[in-house]
Formats: C-alpha cells, sequence, structure tokens
C-alpha cells in the first residue's frame, strides 16, 4: 500500500467512526496559528480517548501539549470530575491550547502549565498529587527516557504510559544510526524492557502521517494496593 491509500483509510476512519467537528476546529486554529502540524492523527486522537476510558482515568498527565488537539480527547475521556494535567514548553502553543480547550468545552479539566518539562515536573512531584491514572509522552524525543523515569514516579500500579513515535519510520530498528530521536526510541524501548516495574510492548501504525508507532506500557503491581 502507498502512503496515500493509509490516508484514504484515514479519511473512511474519521468520516465513520470520529466524525467530530469541535476537534476538527482545533486542528484548523492550529493551522491558523502556524503551529508545526505534529498532532496525533483524528484516529489516534479518538483511540486515545478509547485508552483512556478503558482505563478508566481520572487523572492523566500529559508531556506535550502542542495546541491541545490531543489534550481535548484526554480531557473528554476523564469526565467533568477528571483532570489534565500538561505541560508544554512553548507559552505561544500553549496560550492556542487554552484557547481550543475552552471552546470544546474541556478548559475547566486542564490544568497547562508552561516550561520545560523537566523542570515542571519536580515541581509537579513536590506537590504530591495523587497518582495518574494515564501518562501520555509525545513530546521532544531526546528526554522520553526520563519523562517515563518521572512518570514511574508519579503513577501506581496498573497505570499506563504511551510515548508516542518511536518507530521513526522504521529507523527504531536501525542499531547503527546517528539520528538522535531514533537513538532516543531505542533507549526508551530498552528502558522499558529493563524496568522490572514496567510491562510493555510497541505497536506500529501506518495512515495519514505516514509510518510511525507508539509503546505501550503498565505499571506492575496489584492496582488494590
Amino acid at each position: 500500500m502507498t502512503t496515500s491509500e493509509w490516508s484514504d483509510v484515514d479519511s473512511y476512519i474519521v468520516d465513520t467512526l470520529v466524525r467530530d467537528g469541535e476537534t476538527a476546529a482545533a486542528l484548523t486554529a492550529n493551522a491558523a496559528a502556524r503551529l508545526p502540524a505534529i498532532d496525533v492523527s483524528p484516529p489516534q486522537g479518538k483511540f486515545l480517548y478509547l485508552l483512556a476510558r478503558t482505563a478508566r482515568a481520572r487523572r492523566v498527565l500529559e508531556i506535550g501539549t502542542l495546541g491541545g488537539y490531543s489534550t481535548i480527547w484526554l480531557a473528554r475521556a476523564v469526565g467533568e470530575k477528571g483532570q489534565v494535567v500538561t505541560l508544554e514548553f512553548q507559552s505561544e502553543h500553549a496560550e492556542v491550547a487554552r484557547k481550543n480547550l475552552d471552546n470544546a468545552g474541556v478548559g475547566g479539566r486542564v490544568d497547562i502549565r508552561v516550561g520545560a518539562a523537566l523542570d515542571s515536573l519536580p515541581v509537579l512531584a513536590g506537590e504530591q498529587p495523587e497518582p495518574f491514572d494515564l501518562v501520555f509522552i509525545d513530546a521532544d524525543k531526546v528526554n522520553n527516557s526520563n519523562y517515563v523515569q518521572w512518570a514511574l514516579k508519579l503513577t501506581r500500579p496498573g497505570s499506563v504510559i504511551i510515548v508516542d513515535n518511536v518507530v521513526r519510520r522504521g529507523g527504531l530498528a536501525d542499531a547503527t544510526s546517528e539520528d538522535e530521536a531514533i537513538r532516543a526510541s531505542r533507549a526508551v524501548v530498552e528502558l522499558f524492557a529493563a524496568e522490572p516495574t514496567l510491562d510493555a510492548t510497541v505497536v506500529q501504525t501506518v495512515g495519514s502521517k505516514g509510518w510511525d508507532g507508539f509503546a505501550y506500557a503498565i505499571v506492575n503491581g496489584d492496582p488494590t494496593d
């Protein structure tokens, strides 16, 4: 199959299963604000929403807000009594995200924190928040392993950790690559393999954004403890 055919399938999925004008409006606003077109695709956004609902997540941590497209899906999943804490490096992106979240009717569920995530995460941990049920990592790739280490400190047994964009058009399999994002993707996958408190896999994806994939992990232990 070609990338064009993958996009055609994505379009069919959006038309039949996603069918959501409010999240599409966020993508339009992001484009108008000239944000980089690196949001998750609409089928992937719906998938995040369903994953969060499956996990019965009420508290979600997102690392990498951009214009808030994926944040809207996650905020919908947690419900009116839930909360999403999302970290964004660029203040301009955070402003666009705030407008998109408010326009989607979920702004009250979302705490946007602006600044480098590796600065924001220790502050967040110092607040001793309730554990997060799901962590979605979609920020600068070179720090993915650091973000997973912080996610472990902020979750509980049974929590889900997702790291986006790890397949890198097949680069994940290239042990000789000098590409920093590929090397970081291999490092985070190897961290998942070595960390006894995590059980993980990687799922490859194709679609309108091409060939990529995400890592999916569960924090080991009895969720009732």
